[in-house]
């Protein structure tokens, strides 16, 4: 299993009716899935919901006792399709998923879902990944949920408010037979306080007891004339009784004083940077009570025209907080006013960034402007007076340099890269496609390997243009994760289908890595809920691919580089792929770290290796470095004032792969690097010797000392 345990996590999961929970916000949700009666849940990790997906992955036996379903699905299409459990049985399900990239994939699932309808109540929750800190593409969740009308929720991002968001949702679904997505960011799901627990829930109806009692309904099959019918009845009855139940039940809030010349329309996640903004000028206190009323839109899609038109009333100004472009909202809240002939004026993109995250300084700025624009004599004197010029702030982008993600110390993909730089080197440069994962780090220095990613399991398929046979092999890159997840289907069925005379590397670390460690098909360790032990190399034969070469120790970089070599010069015609094995460093040091420093505490010997540079024999060209990039590998100046150069040196991060002694090697460079090995508690005779060789060390070192002395004064 992957070496991460959430046995604590589970714990919480178990609170019951009196009991309070104290955590963060994706363990809340988690928490609230159970005490909503849920019925099953699917999902693909990926940040910032990865959490509930592995909390759930280790509380089997709580969901068994529940009668609950738990899937990890092959990736979200899959996850996706998993809610047709809820189209024809009044079952709830849920399936979670990273942001747009997420809905992205699971697209058709989820269009074919909102135009049959449910039944039972069916929620997709979302984890908005926007801003600086994010890991894909800048897009927004909310345009799917217009496209093929789900009902979206944002909440405000406390825990109160996010648990009620689940309960509610599952309402909603089921009263107007939509699925409904639940939208949490970043900030969000790793907000930490309290709620008031309710007792777990069995599900009225279980997929168990389902499948006992089959149920269809051709009315519900997206076929013409259901099709038609289906969006008819999106229109005439889901939509108004979305509208009727969200109005009845008071999802969306308003706060501050019943009438104002302004107010402020907000996405319910990004309330809290609202009123931190308010709070900063004196427009509201620390218990969120504010002069500004502000209305939250707990539910960003649909829109209720009848309550936001009944918020502007007496309002000369309002301001919509919308985070991300297109400005959907401010759109649909501006045809509201139109079509009401309102005189009111609205502000948002005018004055907020059009995109980019909406930070506290973002906030504060644009809350400003609007209030000194609307009602300035609101400001405080000390805010209402003219500011004094505020000092620039400097371009840090020319002084500081850009810190890009990396890989980890003796990540064994690093090597892989290495020797595509030397295999570079022999035959010059190659078109290069790259995927989502790990080593879409390659693209940065020192390597540069790696162009275009066109999504997860795709990079393969990313070169079909360039398969068709040239002067030089395309070469594409791929994950042991990206492979399972949708690179076998869409990518090596492609090169297989089409006859490619490309290259692929399959990355292979056990985990899906990147996405916090989860086991996959082909992960080496013993799983009892999982299939794994599945090898890649036997899936790409069943497929058609007959060129596959294993190398199960990247860190060999010698033998990476000829294999990389043989693929790009062999005379065979036909798709070639490389199945480069190695497990991911920082999963290998979860497992052998505390069982390490257990034996050492216990008195066990232990013998641990360390790497080296030796300062006399290091030339300063720094090659070593632009060849490996470990985080671990820098720089050291020295004392000898004939030397200027810094030479290379390992600090005590380095976790012993060895892998910059092998790129010294493989590319003939300064054989500077050593191997030491650490014993802890050694036996007597281990003592003895090392006491003996370290006297005749220190007497040959004294020996050298006083021949130089001697040969300084005859000179």
């Amino acid at each position: 299993m992957a070496e991460r345990s959430f046995k604590a996590e589970v714990e919480h999961l178990k609170l019951g009716e009196g009991d309070t929970f104290t955590g963060e916000g994706i363990l809340a949700i988690t928490k609230a899935l159970l005490e909503s009666g849920v019925g099953y849940v699917g999902g693909y990790q990926g940040a910032p919901i990865s959490h509930l997906m592995d909390v759930l992955s280790d509380a089997q036996d709580l969901l068994a006792d529940l009668g609950v379903r738990y899937e990890a699905n092959a990736n979200e299409a899959a996850a996706g399709a998993m809610l047709a459990a809820s189209v024809h049985y009044p079952i709830r399900g849920a399936v979670t998923f990273k942001g747009s990239v997420g809905v992205n994939v699971a697209s058709d699932a989820l269009a074919n879902l909102a135009s049959s309808g449910v039944t039972g109540g069916a929620m997709i929750i979302v984890g908005e990944d926007y801003g600086e800190g994010s890991s894909i593409m800048q897009e927004r969740t909310h345009a799917f949920a217009m496209k093929s009308q789900f009902w979206l929720l944002d909440p405000r991002p406390n825990l109160p408010s996010i648990v009620k968001a689940v309960s509610d949702g599952f309402e909603l679904s089921e009263a107007s037979n939509t699925p409904v997505m639940l939208m949490v960011r970043i900030r969000s799901c790793h907000v930490t306080g309290s709620f008031e627990c309710r007792d777990n829930r069995h599900p009225e109806l279980t997929v168990r007891d389902a499948l006992s009692e089959p149920r269809s309904d051709f009315a519900r099959v997206v076929l013409p004339p259901m099709s038609f019918a289906h969006e008819q009845d999106k229109v005439k009855n889901r939509w108004p009784a979305a509208e009727a139940f969200i109005r009845e039940r008071g999802l969306n809030e308003m706060f501050g004083p019943d009438s104002a010349r302004l107010g402020i329309v907000v996405q319910g996640g990004m309330y809290n940077g609202v009123i931190r903004a308010l709070q900063r000028l004196g427009l509201a206190d620390i218990y969120g009570e504010t002069d500004v009323p502000i209305y939250v839109l707990n539910v960003t899609y649909p829109l209720i025209s009848n309550e936001f038109l009944e918020f502007c009333e007496d309002k000369e100004h309002v301001l919509v907080v919308e985070e991300g472009q297109p400005e959907f909202i401010e759109t649909q809240l501006g045809s509201f006013l139109y079509r009401a002939s309102s005189d009111v004026k609205l502000h948002g993109k005018d004055l907020f960034p059009m995109a980019g995250e909406y930070t506290g300084a973002v906030m504060l700025d644009t809350v400003e402007a609007f209030v000194r624009l609307a009602a300035p004599d609101m400001l405080p004197a000390n805010v209402r007076a003219p500011n004094a010029e505020k000092p620039k702030i400097p371009d840090l982008s020319k002084t500081v340099p850009i810190r890009p993600p990396g890989f980890c110390t003796g990540c064994p993909e690093r090597p892989i890269f290495a020797a595509m730089k030397l295999v570079e080197n022999e035959l010059g440069k190659h078109q290069i496609a790259a995927d989502i994962g790990c080593h879409l780090f390659a693209a940065l220095p020192p390597f540069e390997i790696g162009g275009a990613t066109m999504g997860y399991g795709l990079g393969p398929a990313a070169n079909g243009a360039f398969d068709g046979g040239g002067e030089k092999r395309p070469v594409a890159i791929i994950g042991d994760g990206g492979f399972w997840h949708n690179g076998l289907s869409s990518s090596f069925t492609n090169m297989s289908f089409n006859k490619s005379d490309g290259v692929a590397i399959v990355v292979d670390n056990f985990y899906s890595a990147a996405t916090g460690g989860q086991d996959i098909m082909s992960s080496r360790a013993t799983n009892p809920t999982k299939s794994t032990r599945n090898p890649i190399s036997k899936a790409l034969k069943g497929v058609g691919i007959d060129w596959v070469r294993e190398v199960d120790r990247t860190y060999d970089v010698g033998r990476m580089r000829d294999t990389i070599r043989e693929a790009l010069t062999t005379p065979e015609k036909g798709p070639k792929v490389i199945v480069a094995s190695s497990e991911c460093m920082l999963n290998r040091q979860r497992r052998e770290k505390p069982l390490r420093n257990k034996a050492i505490k216990e008195g066990r010997r232990v013998e641990a290796p360390r790497f080296g540079v030796d300062e006399e024999v290091c030339t300063g060209d720094h090659a070593c470095m632009r060849l490996s990039g470990c985080p671990s590998l820098s720089l050291k100046k020295l004392d000898d004032p004939l030397r200027d150069d810094p030479v290379a040196h390992i600090d005590q991060s380095c976790v012993g792969c060895g892998n910059c002694g092998e790129v010294a090697d493989a590319a003939i460079l300064c054989p500077s690097f050593y191997r030491a090995d650490v014993v802890h508690n050694p036996g007597g005779f281990e003592k003895w010797w090392a006491g003996m060789r370290s006297r005749v060390i220190g007497w040959l070192i004294k020996r050298r000392a006083s021949r130089r002395l001697e040969f300084q004064a005859a000179s």
